[in-house]
Parts: structure tokens; C-alpha cells; sequence
């Protein structure tokens, strides 16, 4: 496991600093896929446990660098958060409310 360590894509020669938030291997974006070879673009994917982990943290650190560790921040990053919670609460939540729809019965 690679848990600590650079991606095995990092060169510090090219790159210059390491920053979490970059992925560092070859690049290949869906915009520039034909409709027709959407199959072959999905099985180039890595679906592991790993790049599943690597994928969530550079999302968390893209999000982290854009709204929390700016120079002025605003109250961005706490509405997304409380939004969040929220729309996380209410979906926990749903079995229990469900039942309790105003309506009327006639």
C-alpha cells in the first residue's frame, strides 16, 4: 500500500511542489470522449479501494483550497457544510417523516 507516500505518477522534477489536490497521472477527461467510446473510457478506469480513497481526498483538498484556506474567506464553506448536514439529515430522516404528509381526506 501507498498510504503516506507520493503517487508513483509524482515527479518532483516536473511537477515542482506536491499538491494533494492534482492528480498527477496521465490525462483523460470525459469531454473529449465520443459518445461510442464511453464503454472502453469506463474500463480504463481504476475502480480500487485506493484510487477510491485518492479520488475523495484530492476532491476534499480541490474544495479545501478553493473556499477554506483562502486569504478572505467568506461564509461559503459553512452553508455548504450546514447544507450538507442538512440534506444528509433529512434523508436519514425520511423513513420517519414520511408518514406525517399534510393532506386532506375527503
Amino acid at each position: 500500500m501507498n498510504i503516506g507516500h507520493y503517487p508513483k505518477e509524482f515527479n518532483p522534477r516536473i511537477h515542482g511542489v506536491y499538491n494533494p489536490a492534482t492528480y498527477y497521472g496521465k490525462p483523460d477527461p470525459l469531454s473529449e470522449v465520443k459518445v461510442g467510446q464511453i464503454g472502453q473510457w469506463l474500463s480504463r478506469r481504476n475502480y480500487g479501494p485506493q484510487a477510491m480513497a485518492s479520488a475523495v481526498s484530492r476532491t476534499y483538498w480541490r474544495w479545501m483550497q478553493k473556499y477554506v484556506l483562502v486569504r478572505k474567506a467568506s461564509v461559503a464553506p459553512f452553508v455548504q457544510t450546514a447544507m450538507c448536514l442538512s440534506a444528509f439529515y433529512y434523508f436519514f430522516q425520511y423513513r420517519s417523516h414520511s408518514a406525517h404528509r399534510h393532506a386532506k381526506y375527503h
